[in-house]
């Protein structure tokens, strides 16, 4: 069945209510391939305010689009009223919105025919544009005109190439060839819009296949920092998440960090990311790991690295067994993990907190990891006493 307990009360209420409802977009498209869907959303010939007059607790997420957020049984559920769009000046969004009465209509407006599919509550699949046979062809078809729909919203192609690399599906010929003929526009789009659809692509299990389609169809040229030979960053994918994807395009086009960031407006926890690929990277230009190395790193950051060592250099890529047999056989993995804290320091000598107090959990942490003392309360305090703190 379909649906959670509280989505299909949703649409059996407005069913009662005399509106049509049904389950739409991206959650029926994964149901029908055996995936888990997520994300329900409900589309209905009720208008928003009729929505709204047929459950008590609701909030407006933007009545002029038809969008009404119902909270049944403490489930959010979106309800959007089926609609029609006029033109796309800005090939973004659309200068204004009908509401109708028909499902066809409002499925006739979506991207591409496998997200123009509805479910009603009684199990039946709506499919006005032969959506399931393209699911079974795996086939990425725009409804209608392809260019039309490119026009409307130029965040579509990129949309194409993203279900290329999360589905693995291919690129109808006549909707492939619409977007290179319509590849410039994507210029109109905001480049935070453009991101949200990279981190999706990165995380598909062909990314390699969109990457190349990205090329093939010219949208690459429109991209900022697209690497110009991408040749070697194709071996890249795939990837284990959005993160390695951005810091594979860095160095397949090797940008500076900043650059990277700047361009595609990436957030701080990303930036620092592309920050610590770029620092062992170049490290493993010089030399094998140290001791120092594998203490501060994490072992999937390495993994990492090494693939792009393999994709970029002339180096040997080290193992990932050896790598994990380095870290493993470090006597400590954080200061957290020191037999001794700060107290102890200060009890031993006397002395009040201060600045010598961080230098000497450094040096303690230093000789621990050497192993020129074992990681035990009074063999440091030994060495602490008798040879660190007689020559300071």
């Amino acid at each position: 069945m379909f649906g959670t307990h509280q989505s299909r009360t949703v649409i059996t209420r407005l069913n009662e209510a005399g509106y049509e409802a049904v389950f739409v977009g991206g959650a029926v498209r994964d149901y029908l391939l055996g995936k888990k869907p997520t994300d329900i959303d409900i589309a209905t010939s009720a208008t928003p305010a009729q929505v709204k007059s047929v459950f008590s607790n609701t909030i407006d997420l933007g009545t002029e689009h038809g969008t009404v957020l119902v909270i049944e049984s403490g489930e959010p559920i979106e309800v959007t009223t089926y609609r029609t769009e006029g033109t796309y000046s800005d090939n973004r969004r659309p200068d204004e919105v009908q509401f109708v009465t028909s499902l066809e209509e409002d499925l006739k407006r979506r991207d591409f025919t496998i997200n123009a599919l509805a479910l009603r509550i009684t199990g039946e699949v709506v499919d006005p544009f032969n959506g399931r046979a393209d699911l079974s062809a795996k086939s990425i078809r725009a409804v209608g005109n392809a260019s039309e729909r490119f026009s409307e919203d130029a965040l579509r192609m990129i949309r194409a190439v993203r279900f290329v690399s999360v589905l693995g599906f291919n690129l109808e010929a006549s909707t492939k060839a619409s977007i290179s003929e319509l590849a410039g526009t994507i210029k109109s789009l905001s480049i935070e819009r453009i991101k949200a659809e990279f981190d999706k692509l990165f995380q598909g299990m062909f990314a390699r296949q969109a990457l190349e389609l990205l090329a093939e169809t010219k949208l690459s040229r429109e991209l900022p920092l697209f690497p110009a030979q991408s040749g070697a960053w194709l071996q890249c994918a795939p990837f284990q998440n959005s993160l390695e994807g951005w810091a594979s395009l860095m160095l397949a086009g090797q940008f500076d960090v900043s650059k990277v960031v700047k361009a595609y407006k990436l957030s701080n926890k990303e930036r620092t990311y592309l920050k610590t690929v770029r620092k062992f990277f170049e490290i493993r230009q010089q030399h094998a790991y140290t001791i120092e190395d594998y203490y501060e790193a994490v072992f999937s950051t390495l993994v990492f690295v090494e693939k792009m060592v393999a994709a970029f250099t002339d180096s040997m890529p080290i193992d990932d067994r050896v790598m994990k047999d380095e870290m493993d056989s470090l006597p400590i993995h954080s200061k957290h993990e020191l037999a001794v804290k700060g107290e102890q320091l200060m009890d031993w000598t006397g002395k009040k907190a201060g600045r010598w107090l961080g230098e000497a959990i450094q040096a303690i942490e230093h000789a621990v990891l050497y192993q020129v003392v074992p990681n035990e309360q009074n063999a440091i305090k030994e060495w602490f006493l008798h040879e660190y703190e007689c020559k300071e």
